[in-house]
């Protein structure tokens, strides 16, 4: 009876000891696929669920603590790497954004030279308003305008002043062949007159 127990519950323990490692080896494999594709938090819990506390000490296989830290060096290479990729797309960004800011405010200024060429003209080589360039050329129209009429006016007198002078001139001048003509013929009325004088005389 004793030796049927004792065959009975070797028996058990034989198949408890075949079957564990069996169980070990399944745990193993399915935590080592966490390892490879899970992320460090999933990682991490599933360590956590797997595992026991004994004495306040977790207790967690070599290769695993190799194999998870492994992993935490991997993932924060990545994060380095990406951060260092992050930082130098921001200095990319800066420096677009400072060449953009650049060309804005150079196309603001073209902008409000553009303007101001626009509003303003150039006289004498002296940048000045439109309104001040329009009233000074209106000044000088009016100016050229009111001189031109002097001018005219001048003229047409001149010509009306000339043109009696040449009247007068004439009238002077006909006038004074008439009396050139008068004094010539008393003149000789009187060279005829005083030789008949001297002809009677010498008659008598």
């Amino acid at each position: 009876m004793m030796r049927k127990n004792l065959r009975k519950y070797g028996s058990v323990l034989l198949m408890i000891c075949l079957t564990i490692p069996g169980f070990i080896k399944l745990e193993a494999q399915t935590l080592s696929d966490v390892l490879d594709s899970a992320t460090i938090e999933n990682q991490l819990n599933s360590i956590h669920s797997r595992t026991r506390v004994y004495d306040n000490f977790r207790a967690i296989r070599d290769d695993i603590f190799l194999k998870m830290k492994g992993n935490v060096l991997d993932s924060l290479d990545r994060t380095k790497l990406e951060i260092a990729t992050l930082n130098s797309n921001l200095i990319e960004r800066k420096f677009q954004i400072e060449t953009l800011n650049s060309d804005l405010a150079r196309t603001k200024n073209e902008r409000d030279e553009s303007i101001r060429n626009k509003d303003s003209m150039s006289f004498f080589g002296i940048q000045m308003n439109k309104g001040v360039y329009n009233s000074i050329m209106w000044f000088v129209v009016m100016g050229l305008i009111v001189v031109s009429v002097a001018l005219f006016l001048l003229f047409k007198r001149a010509h009306i002043v000339t043109t009696q002078v040449k009247n007068e001139l004439g009238t002077m001048q006909t006038e004074f062949g008439d009396h050139k003509n008068n004094s010539r013929e008393k003149y000789e009325k009187l060279v005829v007159s005083h030789h008949n004088e001297i002809m009677k005389m010498k008659r008598s």
